[in-house]
């Protein structure tokens, strides 16, 4: 198993002395047959030399993961008494599934020296594979880094390569670089933007001419460029020859950005050449998300953000391939949202230039729109809702206990229909016909965590209105988040509610909820198990995605599984989850590197395979290399392995060290 250290190679070399010095005839590779390639498992083993020995028909394949499942870096591993079976088109050389022959490796041939294949156990893909036959075999070239994947992030759902290092021809205009057969201003905005990205470095005129790869094709199957929505179909598929026009091949425009961005991190500047190389080639990349919603929570009701800051950071999120941005208007400090129909709501904004107009509004939807990226906006309530006393104190329960907001007057929910409807404009997007308004996406999330209904109670007129009804405070509570639900979902939107309001109706819960689990105490499996839709993101543990935990590492935050313990069946109904960027110590200052690197931790475990989001050591180098990457874009990500997020490098050193 990938749980292996040096044990079974000494048992190996152990065997075969042994043999040697009672007279038994060892048999070398060249008194028999040996081929020599590379092996590659995803998330422990990249590209690393493999070397097989064939005796009387019996093969031994041994290779060096460079970090194996217990996290032993350098770890040699060799599979023995794996019956050879080659006819000349396809190799079949089969393991029982136990030690010492646990994998079997299929493979065929494309000519009578050459083979490549996939490694096999329980009916499974493991990895792949290549072999020549009498190549020459190397030594393990690990160095002791987990570097066990290409230096893309996150790691795509599958890929192959091999050991070409092409030059990149990039003409005077790099935006021609990029093509498309048909007209899409939505695919050439992001060709400007990826030229620039991809092409970072000035490369004298005349270098790379007529060499290597001199484009890259981009094929989308529909090029309807609606606002995104859960559900968009993201995969696509890019191959990279050693010389030629590179393909990238999607179904939808969403899926070519996906593509555009693994190609951009393929992409190296040579220095010493002074030209843009692609290392490993050629490249074959089937690539896919594990869950359809990935996303960062922004705070402004904390810390007010500058829409700059907004911008920026949704720059960021399609660099880890993250889709949503989930924007925490209003809290109990602030509330710098303008309602045109209830205007004097954002009186209760820190200070007059500290709000949010809603065409502003509309231009970051639009701006995260061109990235991939959903916005989706929640006023959280009845709680967490103070801030809208400062301008209708009538909607609060009196001028000295001002929240939760006050359940027994009409006005509130009047209060609360009008501002959901210019956001969600009373009806649902749909395809070619987005809503009218302000927010685009078909969930809005309307809060429900963390209330205290100690104010209902104390003040008469509430306590009345609940006494009159049969209702206790939690009854109360009840009524509210029921209600705001209903208004959501007659406005043709799904409401998303945090994880108390599934914690009170359990299955009495409408099935249009997503719930939105926090709390450990919340069983996402009791909740899937009802039917219902989740994200998931537990904060204020070991493992949190909540990003104001600053000393919860990137490592912990990778290894927090969103459907540990969810049977297989049902871990569907987990859309995803989010980094929850929390903004009591974060504003425009300091948000990039508090968010950043954890956040592609979170990224990587949304977007790739489970089976290969297992390691967090074996994540390290590429995490580390990503984190470079995002300095160099202009993303204030902070050193990897800080023990505390945000803080400074420890000293000097490379960026890819620290």
């Amino acid at each position: 198993s990938l749980v292996r250290t040096e044990t079974k190679m000494k048992l190996v070399l152990i065997a075969l002395g042994a043999a040697a010095c009672h007279g038994a005839s060892v048999v070398r590779p060249d008194d028999d047959e040996s081929w020599a390639g590379t092996l590659t498992m995803p998330g422990f083993a990249f590209n690393v030399p493999l070397n097989i020995t064939i005796q009387a028909g019996v093969a031994s394949f041994a290779w060096v993961y460079d970090v194996d499942g217990a996290g032993t870096k350098c770890a040699p591993d060799t599979e023995t008494g794996l019956k050879w079976n080659d006819d000349g088109t396809t190799v079949n050389a089969t393991g029982t599934g136990t030690d010492p022959s646990y994998y079997s490796f299929i493979g065929t041939h494309s000519s009578p020296t050459e083979v490549s294949g996939q490694i096999v156990w329980d009916g499974k893909t493991q990895g792949t594979w290549t072999a020549t036959k009498g190549g020459q075999m190397k030594p393990s070239n690990c160095g002791g880094a987990a570097s066990s994947g290409p230096n893309i992030w996150p790691l795509p759902a599958q890929y192959t390569n091999a050991n070409t290092t092409v030059t990149v021809t990039v003409p005077s205009d790099p935006t021609s670089f990029f093509a498309t057969p048909t007209q899409s201003d939505f695919l050439n905005q992001a060709f400007a933007r990826y030229a620039s990205l991809t092409f970072p470095h000035i490369v004298e005129a005349g270098k790379g001419l007529g060499a290597g790869i001199s484009g890259l094709d981009v094929t989308a199957a529909s090029l309807a460029d609606d606002y995104p929505q859960l559900g968009d179909d993201e995969s696509y598929t890019l191959t990279v020859p050693v010389s030629g026009r590179a393909t990238l091949k999607a179904k939808t425009v969403f899926g070519a950005l996906r593509g555009l961005e693994t190609f951009s991190q393929l992409v190296v500047f040579d220095f010493e050449s002074g030209t843009f190389t692609i290392p490993q080639a050629p490249w074959s990349i089937t690539d896919s998300p594990r869950f359809p919603h990935r996303g960062l929570m922004i705070d402004t009701a904390r810390h007010f953000q500058t829409l700059a800051s907004i911008r920026t950071m949704i720059d960021s999120l399609p660099y880890a391939k993250l889709n949503v941005l989930h924007w925490h208007m209003s809290d109990t400090q602030s509330y710098p949202f303008q309602s045109k129909t209830y205007p004097k709501l954002w009186d209760g904004a820190y200070s007059s230039y500290e709000r949010y107009e809603q065409e502003d509004i509309r231009a970051i939807v639009d701006y995260a729109k061109a990235r991939g990226v959903r916005v989706i906006v929640e006023f959280d309530m009845p709680g967490h809702a103070g801030s809208w006393c400062t301008g209708y104190p009538e909607i609060c329960p009196s001028t000295s206990c001002t929240q939760p907001l006050n359940v027994a007057n009409n006005q509130t929910f009047d209060v609360i229909t009008s501002v959901l409807k210019e956001c969600t404009g009373g009806v649902a997007s749909a395809p070619g016909n987005p809503s009218p308004g302000i927010f685009k996406d078909n969930f809005i999330h309307l809060g429900g965590d963390e209330v205290d209904t100690s104010c209902w109670i104390s003040t008469p007129s509430v306590k009345s209105w609940l006494d009159a009804r049969g209702l206790d405070g939690d009854g109360g509570y009840a009524y509210f988040v029921n209600r705001v639900a209903n208004i959501a979902i007659e406005q043709g939107h799904r409401p998303v509610q945090w994880s108390e309001v599934f914690d009170h109706f359990k299955g009495n819960l409408s099935k249009q909820t997503i719930v939105h689990i926090w709390k450990s105490v919340t069983n996402v499996t009791e909740v899937v198990a009802l039917g219902y839709q989740v994200l998931v993101n537990v904060g204020y543990d070991k493992l949190s995605w909540y990003l104001d935990n600053l000393n919860v590492m990137w490592d912990a935050v990778y290894m927090n599984e969103p459907c540990a313990g969810v049977p297989d069946n049902l871990c569907p109904l987990v859309l995803g989850g989010h980094g929850e960027m929390w903004g009591e110590t974060v504003d425009p200052s300091d948000i990039q590197q508090t968010v950043w690197p954890r956040l592609a931790a979170i990224s990587e475990r949304l977007w790739s395979p489970r089976d290969q989001t297992q390691n967090s050591a074996a994540a390290h180098t590429r995490i580390q290399s990503f984190r470079c990457l995002l300095n160099r874009r202009g993303i204030a990500a902070a050193p990897v392995n800080n023990a505390d997020a945000r803080s400074s490098p420890p000293g000097p050193g490379s960026c890819l060290k620290q």
